[in-house]
């Protein structure tokens, strides 16, 4: 069973980008639907953050990449996302067309980065502990699991102060690669509620159709209604993203083909790690 699998924000721009028409038509979208160039990689509106600009990007390449694999036959028998690809993946169940993804990705996008105008926030990327001091050294920092990626591979969420002094703290119980990624919102991590009525009101001001294809969660690893897509993706900013429960959900419904449909390839990484622990 093929799956596709969708990722979340790429962390850098591209050093360059696709020039065929099944990207010109996303480009031209882009333009159209969020008053993004991708090719200058700038606004022809009103300006946002070089964070918004990036969603932009990654939710552009997903949906490009989509339909590439379509266009070689190639389709999917369940859809899962992570994190921000929630928003193409939608588009790829065809619960919503793909300009309505971008416009939506960018009126969230400028959302969230009005949190960023009033204190610096950060993710911090914590590898080698394991999940009960990873939990441990969150609560005493006052940040928050964002992602629980592999059991420890970790995401942590919350203002860039207390992430310098969590990363820290990991770094002194034995961590062996800590890194700290500026970011406009405190993603995926209760402080997000603090402009939950704001998403949830752009998310609901579009209509949904019902996936084509079994969209699943990356909190409960359910499938997705057209009616749970609204609420869903105000409450998966406000909780931490669970890859590793998601890919053993997927390889127990059958999957054995995973296709990443976006740029890098991170999520493939964490499937690796996941499958190398379980035939130990």
């Amino acid at each position: 069973m093929i799956c596709f699998m969708f990722p979340g924000q790429p962390l850098a721009p591209p050093a360059a980008l696709p020039d065929d028409p099944l990207f010109r038509e996303i480009a031209a979208l882009a333009r159209e639907r969020a008053a993004f160039d991708l090719h200058s990689f700038s606004w022809l509106g009103a300006p946002a953050t070089d964070q918004v600009a990036l969603q932009l990007y990654g939710v552009a390449m997903s949906l490009y990449r989509t339909r590439q694999l379509r266009a070689e036959g190639v389709v999917p028998r369940l859809v899962a996302e992570h994190s921000m690809g929630i928003y193409p993946a939608i588009a790829a169940v065809g619960a919503l067309p793909e300009g309505e993804v971008l416009e939506l990705t960018a009126r969230s996008g400028r959302a969230m980065a009005a949190m960023g105008r009033a204190k610096p926030y950060a993710l911090g990327c914590i590898v080698g502990l394991t999940l009960e001091p990873l939990l441990a050294i969150a609560e005493n920092n006052g940040v928050f699991l964002a992602n629980h990626n592999t059991s420890r591979h970790f995401l942590l969420s919350g203002e860039r102060a207390a992430m310098e002094e969590a990363c820290a703290a990991a770094l002194g119980r034995g961590a062996f690669s800590v890194k700290i990624f500026p970011c406009d919102a405190p993603l995926h991590s209760p402080l997000m509620g603090e402009i939950a009525e704001k998403l949830g009101a752009i998310f609901a001001g579009y209509r949904y159709r019902e996936p084509a294809v079994p969209l699943l969660d990356h909190i409960e690893q359910e499938p997705l209604t057209a009616a749970d897509l609204p609420p869903f993706m105000v409450r998966e900013l406000t909780l931490p993203v669970y890859w590793e429960r998601t890919y053993r959900a997927l390889r127990s419904a059958g999957c054995s083909r995973f296709h990443e449909v976006g740029t890098g390839d991170s999520l493939k990484k964490y499937n690796r790690w996941i499958e190398s622990e379980a035939g130990r």
